[in-house]
């Protein structure tokens, strides 16, 4: 009886050791970034192409790291995959995604969940097949080693990322507030507005394009942080004169939205709700109902499971009042290779 107490004391240490260490080093690792952060502006060429103040396309899209397309479901939103299966599964859905983007078009591009150097996603650098000729990546999720489910996501190195053909004059990282404590912080996002200041023809004012993705798994005050905070600086950016477009998922149904597409139960993740007031006088946001931007990974993907399929739209985009809204779409990509539709947004700067 003495040695099978011993055992299982020896056992038991051995996992607090295990588990103290682990913690330690992802403690000593952690990804800390600074309030602003200057991001170096990639460009293939150096010659510059001013963006024109009509007709501007403007396409939104959180693609899910290339992992979460029509087979995959995810164990945070009650499904058990943490990962695709296979490499050839990642290189597919980036395939189907950089198509997409083709036969859209777009003048600029956002794009949130864009990996790097990420376990998940076999360590390929996605924005190397999604460049155009000027972009800006933003860290959002960085962290050596992510210890759950089983098997563990492990590496993961993910973030924003905007593109364009014409010029991109800087860019900033602006850190948000993470709602999260110790330990649990440690190995969660670090979210973040990725803010790229585009130059304009006949004019001295800047189109400012804030690519966001707000909290998602907290309680919802995270949400409403990140929130106030992005408002707060895009009305300073309006101040100044310039022409403001923030864009991508707000982890935060669009009002109206929930008529069309109803929770179906509450046991499953539920977004946050974006307020009809959110906004100052003048300023607007941009959806569409017409069809759903995202879906619960609860399960795979089957459009004929209408009992057990949730859809929400939470992917959007808000216009500064000197921003004339011509048209917003949800493109109908049937969540082939993620879980979430591009938006379309074509707008004229007034």
């Amino acid at each position: 009886m003495k040695k099978i107490f011993r055992f299982l004391l020896t056992l038991l240490l051995i996992a607090v050791i295990v588990v103290g260490a682990l913690l330690g080093w992802l403690s000593a690792t952690e990804y800390r970034p600074e309030p602003v952060e200057s991001l170096a502006v990639r460009s293939i060429s150096s010659d510059s192409v001013v963006l024109p103040s009509e007709g501007l396309r403007i396409l939104s899209w959180n693609i899910g790291y290339a992992g979460l397309g029509a087979e995959c479901d995810f164990f945070m939103d009650g499904g058990t995959m943490s990962r695709p299966d296979s490499v050839a599964t990642v290189n597919r859905y980036l395939d189907g995604i950089r198509e997409t983007i083709s036969a859209a078009d777009p003048m600029l591009v956002m794009l949130q969940e864009v990996d790097t150097d990420s376990g998940r996603t076999y360590r390929i650098d996605e924005t190397t097949s999604l460049l155009k000729n000027s972009a800006a990546y933003a860290l959002n999720y960085s962290c050596p080693f992510v210890p759950v489910p089983v098997p563990p996501i492990g590496r993961v190195h993910s973030g924003l990322f905007t593109t364009t053909d014409y010029t991109i004059d800087s860019a900033e990282r602006i850190s948000l507030p993470c709602p999260f404590s110790w330990p649990l912080r440690i190995a969660n996002l670090k979210r973040c507005l990725l803010v790229s200041y585009l130059p304009l023809e006949r004019s001295d004012k800047q189109l400012v394009l804030v690519n966001l993705h707000l909290e998602a798994y907290d309680d919802g005050e995270g949400k409403i942080a990140q929130t106030n905070q992005l408002c707060e600086f895009i009305q300073s950016e309006y101040e100044k004169g310039n022409y403001v477009i923030a864009g991508g998922d707000f982890n935060q149904t669009f009002p109206g939205s929930l008529d069309a597409y109803p929770i179906l139960t509450p046991d499953f993740w539920t977004p946050g709700v974006l307020e009809a007031d959110l906004l100052p006088e003048g300023w607007q946001l941009a959806y569409d109902t017409a069809l759903p931007s995202c879906r619960l990974l609860n399960q795979p993907y089957d459009p004929a499971d209408a009992e057990h399929t949730q859809y929400y739209v939470i992917d959007g985009f808000i216009l500064s009042p000197n921003v004339e809204l011509t048209s917003v779409k949800t493109l109908d990509c049937g969540f082939a290779n993620s879980d979430h539709n591009p938006v379309e947004l074509l707008v004229d700067l007034k």
